[in-house]
């Protein structure tokens, strides 16, 4: 649904307007788009030969990003971005037909995790049946995220996979000493931000607490075959506009939701990397780069 350890938009609350954050989501996946290929592939590998994917959801989808990797991935497939927020899922469908997969992408509203209620043991109703489920950093925003991962589990067909994207390492793209205030300045914004982590978990609606052990929490959920995988997006320095316009969204987004947890002179800090201006801003300072972790934790329905 978005980046690793989302920064809500918003001040001072834990509340996220995914509508603002829509251009930033799809610039996101866009970078990620060379891993998104690589672990749609990863994951047909990982369902067997024999079986025929025929629908596949995209929990959380966003702006379609992944939904429409998938469409190119698997050409016999219906891809449905699943998301809560009408305008992404308008966005997935603008991109669908830019892309030319307009016939096989498929959109629909829910909100979750109500929209996950309803589905049974034999992934009827809700949603309907799927060959695979995939859902990317969305299950941390629901209250009950083992009841989230058994109801996706349900509504595989037999021998369908659910892959969910919710491990991985903190973004990095700045050096521990960037002449700007004191060293560590990015590993104090990952206090922060766990911190924030930690607060919109709590807050939200039927928020159990539970240790988050993926792979047995898809083996609770019913599922064999449990594994992992980590793809890793390395972009060096010198970056691009592209990635460097998404650090700066980033960055801006985190100003406004965690400022205040900040010491002074890390929001000051802050300030100068945001001043589009200033040669330590990250739109300009040569030594930004982008340099991500991504984990996949994945199990399959029996077969039956």
């Amino acid at each position: 649904m978005s980046t690793h350890r989302d920064s809500g938009h918003g001040h001072n609350h834990t509340d996220v307007d995914w509508e603002v954050m829509a251009a930033h989501l799809e610039h996101s996946g866009e970078l990620q788009l060379p891993v998104l290929r690589r672990t749609a592939a990863r994951l047909r590998e990982l369902l067997d030969p024999e079986k025929k994917v025929r629908r596949i959801l995209d929990i959380g989808s966003g702006p379609g990003v992944m939904t429409c990797v998938f469409a190119e991935a698997f050409a016999d497939a219906e891809a449905v971005a699943v998301d809560g927020t009408p305008g992404l899922l308008d966005r997935a469908l603008a991109r669908a037909e830019r892309l030319g997969l307009g016939g096989r992408v498929a959109v629909r509203h829910v909100e979750l995790p109500e929209g996950l209620d309803g589905v049974d043991d034999h992934g009827e109703g809700g949603l309907g049946t799927s060959d695979l489920v995939w859902s990317s950093k969305a299950v941390h925003h629901l209250g009950d995220q083992q009841g989230a991962l058994t109801a996706l589990a349900g509504v595989l067909s037999p021998g369908g996979l659910l892959a969910v994207a919710e491990g991985g390492l903190p973004m990095r793209f700045l050096p521990r000493d960037i002449g700007i205030g004191r060293p560590g300045f990015q590993a104090r914004l990952d206090v922060v931000q766990e911190r924030w982590f930690e607060t919109m978990r709590a807050e939200l609606p039927g928020s159990t607490a539970l240790v988050e052990d993926w792979p047995a929490m898809l083996s609770r959920a019913g599922l064999t075959r449990v594994g992992s995988f980590t793809s890793l997006l390395d972009l060096p320095a010198p970056l691009g506009a592209t990635a460097r316009a998404f650090l700066h969204a980033q960055l801006t987004r985190l100003r406004e939701t965690m400022s205040e947890s900040l010491e002074v002179e890390d929001r000051g800090t802050l300030d100068v990397l945001l001043d589009p201006g200033a040669p330590e801003g990250i739109l300009r300072r040569p030594d930004a780069f982008l340099l991500s972790a991504t984990t996949v934790f994945t199990g399959v329905r029996s077969a039956r």
